[in-house]
């Protein structure tokens, strides 16, 4: 049986003892993650930065000139939440809050890598997000929410207040991850790395810096997972779930649990992988490796009676700077042709940078949500724009072209659906 996308909200499972009066108290469904008296709950990782309590508040220092950024960590990972803390910058620095985050062995000790919000005095960035220790500055990019409007970051600049507390919410909610400073809304952001993880407070390696953090409470709201649409079967052998072959004898799987697609120039009809229902909105993604011909992650697809079969948006597959573009394609229907749209949105020169080439694996994945589409490629934001003319539902699909030879390699097809649920918490203003 699948594992429910949105668990039931879990509310009270972390409950310091001895924990003073604060904001969780005001806020239902919200607990505290520091009891104001000691570091209890949190495990510093990183760099040599130190931590302490002082009047109520969780205060970290940057040791001068010393090498490495350092967090101080929570030691329960959260996936759904919702994140609500003040800061306040002591000593000018750099600083963040890393949320859904993990850490890794470097020399002797720990890496922390992933989301983080960053926090600069004055209020510079502050709420932009950074994959630290991960794709931060890889292929020029700097901040994951690179579609962010600039009118929405100045505003939220201007509501910070330089040396005073200032009110930092996060929430993340599937594949949606929103920030607010001082109630501004900074990153409305959809992306998929990672699903859990734990918190942390970080004192950037520096000169100086000194940062003051209180009133530290979540909300956890459970944890989703994704539906894959290729499962193992009892007798170890590998088969689709929730979907069909199209040219089955096109189709095989490997030990390992590979899709094998083998396509024929002559054969001019479309091999294709449907799913046997339809999303509206969700996230879905595949890993992929072509030898040539052309392919596509289909989504919000009608099937039709067309030799490709299915008319709507594809997400390109074509080994070269079409990669993750999107085209519309046409169908037929009662024997009357269907126009598509083309081409809606490509990004050739930034997808060479991101593409991995030569035959080498590469992750595409698609967020619908209503009108609003959004396209990455090996995690890499490579599209996110609104088309108000797109269909609001229809099928997932894996496509070879007809017509050509081709011969493709897939792994992992997952779908995330979005539950009206999610939508409720996504959609919501604090």
């Amino acid at each position: 049986m699948r594992v429910p996308i949105l668990a039931t909200m879990m509310i009270g499972l972390l409950a310091p003892l001895n924990v003073p009066a604060s904001a969780a108290d005001d806020e239902e469904g919200f607990v505290s993650l520091f009891n104001g008296v000691d570091l209890a709950g949190w495990v510093k990782r990183g760099g040599s930065a130190e931590y302490a309590v002082e009047d109520g508040s969780i205060v970290g220092k940057c040791v001068p000139n010393t090498p490495g950024n350092t967090f101080l960590c929570s030691e329960k990972e959260f996936g759904n939440f919702v994140l609500k803390l003040q800061y306040k910058f002591l000593e000018a620095g750099n600083s963040g809050v890393q949320f859904r985050s993990a850490a890794r062995p470097e020399g002797g000790g720990q890496r922390v890598y992933g989301y983080q919000y960053e926090m600069r005095p004055g209020g510079d960035m502050t709420g932009r997000i950074y994959d630290e220790g991960r794709r931060g500055h890889q292929h020029g990019v700097i901040w994951l929410d690179a579609y962010t409007p600039q009118d929405r970051l100045d505003a939220a600049q201007a509501s910070c207040r330089d040396g005073e507390w200032n009110e930092v919410e996060i929430q993340c909610v599937g594949p949606s991850i929103k920030t607010w400073l001082n109630g501004k809304l900074v990153v409305d952001l959809f992306d998929s790395f990672s699903m859990k993880g734990f918190l942390g407070l970080q004192i950037h390696a520096g000169k100086s810096g000194s940062v003051a953090w209180r009133n530290i409470r979540v909300k956890d709201l459970g944890e989703s997972k994704w539906e894959p649409f290729f499962v193992k079967a009892d007798d170890g052998s590998y088969q689709l779930a929730d979907a069909k072959f199209v040219l089955p004898e096109e189709w095989s799987f490997t030990e390992d649990g590979v899709l094998h697609g083998v396509h024929s120039k002559s054969q001019g009809k479309d091999g294709l992988v449907i799913s046997t229902k339809n999303y509206d909105n969700f996230i879905a993604r595949v890993t992929y490796r072509m030898q040539g011909g052309n392919s596509a992650l289909y989504f919000r697809a009608e099937e039709t009676s067309a030799p490709w079969v299915l008319r709507g948006f594809q997400n390109e597959i074509a080994n070269n700077g079409k990669d993750s573009a999107l085209w519309h394609t046409a169908g037929i229907i009662d024997g009357k042709t269907i126009p598509g749209r083309g081409w809606i949105v490509t990004n050739d020169e930034f997808v060479e940078k991101v593409r991995n080439k030569d035959g080498q694996w590469n992750t595409t994945c698609t967020a619908a949500y209503g009108d609003r589409l959004v396209q990455t490629l090996n995690g890499f934001c490579t599209s996110d724009l609104i088309d108000e003319a797109c269909e609001k539902t229809g099928k997932l699909g894996l496509q070879m072209h007809g017509g050509t030879d081709c011969e493709m390699f897939f792994k992992d097809f997952e779908v995330m659906p979005i539950t009206d649920d999610m939508m409720k918490l996504i959609d919501r203003t604090p």
